[in-house]
C-alpha cells in the first residue's frame, strides 16, 4: 500500500481523498480526462467516460499518459483491465478518419488503417440507413451531405471520427484590430502576436492566444472545437481573434438580445468593423450583415408547435466562413440539426462548462468539435485575471408548518416549497446589511418569492417580463453605481457584463443544475479593485429536497477548485465562519444587524 491520494476502481470510477497532502495536485490531474460526479466530505467520486478520454485525447494526451496518471495518483495497482480498457477507448479516437473524395465532388470517403474496424462498422444497419457504402477493406462512401449525421452516429457507436474533409472559405471580409494597419497583420499573421501598431490598450493575454492556436485549422485538425474558459476571461475577444485569423464572414450565435448587443459593442469597440458592417438579428430587429450576431431563441421561434422554424434560414442566408456558438452548452436541439447541415463551415464553440444538463454533451463533441482548449478557473484566478470567490452554503431552517406542507406534497412541489421558505428572507437580508457598500445581485428562480425580496431590500426586480431596454436601465445604473442591490431572475444567468458585481446571493435554482451554478458565480468574476475578491451565497432550505439538488449544483464548482463552507444559518444565534474572510463569526439575530465578530 502507497500513501497516494485515490482509489481507481475497475468500473472507471476514481475515489478521490480530499483530505490527502495531495489533493489539490491530484484533482487537477483528474480534471483532464474524468468528470466529477459526488463531492462528499471524504472522498470525491470521478469516472472516465469515452467522452472525457477522447476530449483528452483531442488535447494531446495519449493512453500511455492517461495511464500513467492513474497510477501514479492509486494508492494500489490499477487493475489491468481498466489500463487496458483505457487504452481501447483513446486507441479509437483517429482510427477513422473522413476525407475529401478523390473523383466525386459531393460525396466524402470513411477511411481507417485498421480493417477490423471497418468490418465492425459494416455490420451497423444505422451507417447502412445513412448512405455509407463500403467500397474496400478500409474505405467506405458516403453523401457530403451526411457529414453531421455519421459524426453523430459513429461518436455513438464509440468510434469518434476525424474530420479531414475540409472547410468552405466564406466571403472574405477584412477584419483588423482596431488601430491595426493591415498590412501589418499580414506580416505578423504567421506569428499569431498583436502587432506593435495596434491599440497598446488591447492585446491578446497568453492564455488566449493559446486558446485561438488551438482552433487553428492546421493539417486538418483545426477548423472547429471548443474552447472552455469561465466567466470573465475574454471568451468575446477569442471569438473576435479566431474571425481576424479568417478574415470572413461570421456568423455569431449567443444566448439573449443583451448578449448579442455586448457582441455587438465589443466589435465596434476592439476591431475594425464599422455598423454596416454588423447586424442583430433578435426579436427585436432581423438585420442580416457580414457579421450578423442572432440569438438561439430566434432561430428556435416558431409560430405553433407543427409550424417551421422560418429562421433557420439564416444558416444559409449568406456565404459564412465561421460559425460563433457562445454558450455552446446552451445549444437547442434544433440548432443541432442544423449544425449537423453544415459541417463545411468552420464552428467555434465558446462556453465556461461543457456540462449539458440534456445528456447531449456527445452532440456537441460531433458537431461543434472536440475541446481544443481548457484554462482551468483557479489557475486565472492565481495568474489574477479574474475575482478570488469565498463560496458559502447558507443552510436555513424550515418553519414547522412548511415541513407538514412539505411532507403532503409531491417530489417537484416540495422542491419548490423548500426553494420559497420565507425564512431566507431574514438571512438575504442580513448578508446585504453585512456587504454594505458592495455591488451586491440576488438571484433566483421563482417570480413570486423575487417579488418579496426585491419590495423588502427597495430593490429593482429584473425578469424575462420586463423589456430589455428597461433592463439595461437597470444594468447601466448598477454599473454607475446607482443602484447597489439588483434582484435578478434567471435571464440574468449569462452574459450580463457586470463587471463591479462583488456578492452574489442565490435564493433558488433550477434543481440541480451544475451549468447554472457556474454561470451565476460567473457574474462575480470580473477582476476588483483593492483585494480582487467577491462572494458567492447559496442559501439553502436545510433537510430538504432542495438541499439534496444543491450537492449537484455545486460539482463542477468544486471540480474547478471551489470550496463551499457550510454554515448553519439558525437565528437567533450565531454561526461560525472562520476562515471565510479572515474574520471569525457570523450574527444572525433576529432584530440585529448582521455583522462578523
Amino acid at each position: 500500500m502507497h500513501n497516494k491520494p485515490c482509489i481507481v476502481q475497475r468500473d472507471r470510477t476514481i475515489l478521490l481523498e480530499t483530505t490527502h497532502a495531495e489533493f489539490e495536485a491530484a484533482r487537477e490531474q483528474l480534471a483532464h480526462y474524468a468528470d466529477l460526479i459526488k463531492s462528499p466530505a471524504t472522498f470525491h467520486t470521478y469516472r472516465l467516460t469515452p467522452l472525457t478520454l477522447w476530449n483528452a485525447a483531442a488535447a494531446g494526451m495519449t493512453a500511455e499518459m492517461i495511464c500513467s496518471s492513474l497510477q501514479s495518483l492509486s494508492r494500489w495497482d490499477v487493475p489491468a483491465a481498466l489500463l487496458e480498457e483505457v487504452g481501447r477507448i483513446v486507441g479509437r479516437y483517429g482510427q477513422l478518419s473522413l476525407l475529401p473524395h478523390p473523383t466525386l465532388e459531393h460525396s466524402l470517403l470513411l477511411r481507417s488503417e485498421e480493417e477490423s474496424v471497418m468490418q465492425e462498422l459494416k455490420s451497423k444497419h444505422s451507417l447502412v440507413e445513412i448512405g455509407v457504402q463500403f467500397i474496400s477493406p478500409n474505405e467506405a462512401e458516403v453523401s457530403a451531405g451526411r457529414r453531421g449525421v455519421l459524426k453523430q452516429e459513429l461518436t455513438r457507436l464509440g468510434y469518434p471520427v476525424l474530420d479531414h474533409a475540409g472547410y468552405l472559405d466564406g466571403q472574405y471580409l477584412n477584419i483588423f484590430w482596431a488601430g491595426e494597419r493591415p498590412d501589418t497583420r499580414r506580416s505578423e499573421e504567421s506569428s499569431g502576436e498583436l502587432p506593435e501598431e495596434a491599440d497598446q490598450e488591447f492585446k491578446l493575454r497568453e492564455y488566449q492566444q493559446k486558446a485561438v492556436e488551438s482552433f487553428r485549422d492546421i493539417g486538418g485538425e483545426g477548423g472547429n472545437g471548443v474552447l472552455v474558459l469561465p466567466c470573465g476571461a475574454g471568451k468575446t475577444v477569442i471569438g473576435m481573434a479566431a474571425m481576424r485569423e479568417l478574415q470572413c464572414e461570421t456568423l455569431i450565435l449567443t444566448s439573449n438580445t443583451t448578449s448579442v448587443r455586448q457582441w455587438i459593442t465589443e466589435l465596434l469597440h476592439k476591431t475594425s468593423l464599422s455598423v454596416d458592417d454588423i447586424g442583430e438579428y433578435s426579436g427585436q430587429r432581423k438585420d442580416v450583415r457580414p457579421v450578423t450576431v442572432a440569438t438561439y431563441q430566434i432561430l428556435t421561434h416558431r409560430q405553433g408547435k407543427d409550424d417551421e422554424q422560418p429562421h433557420m434560414k439564416l444558416f444559409n442566408e449568406r456565404r459564412w466562413g465561421l460559425i460563433i456558438y457562445d454558450e455552446v452548452h446552451l445549444l437547442p436541439a434544433p440548432v443541432f440539426r442544423a449544425t449537423a447541415d453544415i459541417q463545411a463551415t468552420r464552428r467555434l464553440g465558446l462556453t465556461a462548462t461543457l456540462v449539458r444538463e440534456d445528456g447531449r454533451e456527445h452532440d456537441v463533441f460531433s458537431l461543434i468539435g472536440p475541446k481544443r482548449y481548457e484554462m482551468p478557473w483557479k489557475r486565472l484566478e492565481e495568474q489574477g485575471w479574474i475575482a478570488s470567490v469565498d463560496c458559502v452554503e447558507m443552510k436555513v431552517p424550515m418553519p414547522e408548518e412548511l415541513k407538514e406542507a412539505c411532507g403532503a406534497a409531491g417530489k417537484r412541489e416540495q422542491y419548490r416549497l423548500a426553494a420559497e421558505n420565507p425564512s431566507k428572507l431574514l438571512v438575504v437580508k442580513q448578508l446585504v446589511d453585512l456587504h454594505k457598500g458592495a455591488q451586491i445581485l440576488v438571484i433566483g428562480q421563482y417570480l413570486d418569492q423575487l417579488n418579496t425580496i426585491a419590495r423588502q431590500l427597495d430593490a429593482p426586480l429584473i425578469t424575462g417580463q420586463m423589456a430589455q431596454d428597461q433592463r439595461n436601465e437597470w444594468y447601466k445604473a448598477f454599473r454607475e453605481g446607482d443602484v447597489r442591490v439588483l434582484v435578478v431572475s434567471k435571464v440574468a444567468n449569462f452574459a450580463v457584463d457586470l463587471p463591479d458585481a462583488s456578492v452574489a446571493i442565490e435564493v433558488s435554482g433550477s434543481y440541480g443544475s451544475r451549468q447554472e451554478e457556474a454561470q451565476r458565480l460567473g457574474r462575480l468574476l470580473r477582476p476588483k479593485q483593492g483585494e480582487n475578491r467577491a462572494y458567492f451565497y447559496a442559501v439553502v432550505s436545510e433537510d430538504s429536497r432542495e438541499e439534496m439538488f444543491a450537492i449537484r449544483r455545486q460539482l463542477f464548482l468544486i471540480e474547478q477548485g471551489y470550496a463551499y463552507h457550510t454554515v448553519l444559518a439558525k437565528p437567533p444565534g450565531s454561526v461560525d465562519l472562520r476562515g471565510i474572510s479572515g474574520t471569525s463569526r457570523f450574527e444572525l439575530s433576529r432584530g440585529k444587524e448582521a455583522s462578523w465578530r
